[in-house]
């Protein structure tokens, strides 16, 4: 549960940001009283599949990032820290980087990689 809120809280915060807007518009004067239920459950119902789709989408890519470096691959991640120089970084276990837990760690790079911000990496093309 720890890393569905991890990986999914920003879009948690704009559902029920989505949800309270929802909420203001159907219970306006000038629509419908079953407005407010059924625009809710749509909505609700809507956002909740969406969130659940891309959480499941992002843990399956997460353990096929983790088993490829596993199996010594090269493993591209996305770089937020420098933008200018570089918007990707290469990791692989022979250039000293592990695992520890969900993020790629390695004593000599200042900061971690999440799993869920990588891809294969296979020369020039990216799968």
């Amino acid at each position: 549960m720890e890393l569905f809120f991890e990986l999914e809280i920003v879009y948690i915060v704009i559902g029920a940001f989505i949800l309270s807007v929802t909420a203001f518009v159907t219970t306006r004067d000038f629509v419908p009283k079953v407005a407010f239920k059924r625009g809710m459950l749509g909505v609700g119902a809507f956002l909740f599949f969406m969130i659940a789709f891309h959480y499941n989408m992002t843990v399956t890519r997460m353990a096929g990032v983790k088993k490829l470096f596993n199996n010594g691959e090269t493993i591209i991640c996305e770089n937020k820290m420098r933008r200018t120089i570089s918007r990707s970084v290469l990791l692989s276990k022979k250039l000293g980087w592990s695992i520890d837990g969900d993020r790629f760690v390695n004593s000599d790079y200042e900061r971690d990689f999440h799993t869920s911000r990588c891809i294969e990496y296979n020369g020039d093309k990216v799968k």
